[in-house]
């Protein structure tokens, strides 16, 4: 009902696709491969994989065809299951999936223009696109070809959405410019006023935001993240980035490239990320510091002030991750000999 199967695939024909060595056992020919699915409900025609060698007994009782794996675990697959054999197993699976299911990240697309679309005259509407009903595109727009926008979301003046981008229901966009081949999840909000005012005894006086979102080709934003317009310089999110669900992303900040922001991370206004820079779920960035290319944040963790490139921190305020860690396990070991735990 929801997700199109492709396939059925050979193992060969996978083997090739994902880069992985097949071995056969006990079979001559390629067996033919209908599905994926997880190790514990895998059956015959699926194929199966592990990543993680906390799952090693459910490999043993597997029931699937085939199984995606490090070389180090293959002596433990049951004898009549066949191998795919990849130093780097979940990105083979990853390969493997979604040659059976390509358009499982996209939202199901309209057919067409809906006549209950309301599109104004002057937007340039690229070849292809598929509109939903209740959806409103104003002045001045231009949506590039094969783009998909879902039902009732808004598209405001001037904005550019480049050629592939799915929008799903209930976005809204203003002030920005979208990259080619991104994907915006529901109820996502792009451009809207950045959270700006002078705090004076007589009153909060705004301060104009008149700067735009900049968003990178291949960008993924989570439902009901939040991504706020510059106040003068621009807000930019890198190519590439991947950003989850109920992220807040405040004005005039800076996301690098292939950055990956987890659920509820928070960046404040004026902050920069360098390229590769991951923040765990729940974690913040305090205004105007900068996180140097690569660093890895622990979930809850808050970054105070800036930190070189390749890091990993964690606590609150944020530290080197092993120092965190090494205060934790301090302060558990006073609380035992306290009595309290």
């Amino acid at each position: 009902m929801f997700f199109k199967r492709e396939g059925p695939f050979t193992l060969q024909q996978l083997a090739d696709l994902c880069g992985a060595e097949l071995c056969l056992r006990g079979h001559e020919t390629s067996p033919v491969i209908e599905d994926v699915a997880p190790l514990d409900v895998a059956a015959s025609a699926q194929v199966t994989f592990l990543d993680n060698r906390r799952y090693l007994d459910t490999l043993k009782t597997t029931q699937a065809t085939a199984c995606i794996l490090s070389p180090e675990y293959k002596n433990f697959a049951p004898a009549g299951v066949h191998l795919l054999t990849s130093n780097n197993p979940y990105r083979a699976y990853a390969l493997v999936a979604q040659a059976f299911y390509p358009r499982a990240g996209r939202i199901p697309a309209p057919v067409g223009i809906n006549p209950q679309a309301m599109i104004d005259p002057s937007a340039s509407i690229g070849d292809s696109c598929e509109i939903a009903a209740g959806v409103v595109i104003e002045a001045d727009v231009t949506l590039g070809a094969h783009c998909v926008v879902g039902a009732n979301s808004v598209i405001t003046r001037a904005v550019e959405v480049g050629a592939g981008t799915v929008i799903g229901p209930n976005v809204s966009l203003e002030y920005c410019r979208i990259g080619a081949n991104c994907q915006i999840h529901a109820g996502a909000r792009i451009g809207a006023r950045g959270f700006g005012f002078t705090m004076d005894p007589g009153g909060f006086l705004d301060i104009p935001q008149v700067g735009l979102v900049l968003v990178g080709d291949g960008v993924e934003v989570g439902a009901n993240t939040t991504i706020d317009r510059g106040a003068g310089p621009n807000t930019v999110i890198g190519a590439g980035t991947r950003i989850d669900n109920q992220v807040q992303i405040g004005h005039n900040a800076k996301v690098g490239r292939n950055c990956v922001l987890v659920a509820q991370a928070a960046v404040a206004g004026s902050a920069e990320l360098g390229d590769f820079v991951v923040m765990a779920a729940k974690a913040g960035v305090t205004g105007h510091v900068k996180v140097g290319t690569g660093t890895q944040i622990a979930s809850k963790a808050g970054v105070m002030k800036s930190i070189p490139p390749g890091q990993k921190v964690g606590g609150h305020p944020a530290v080197p991750l092993q120092d965190w860690l090494r205060r934790q396990a301090f302060l558990d070991r006073m609380m035992k000999k306290q009595g309290k735990t």
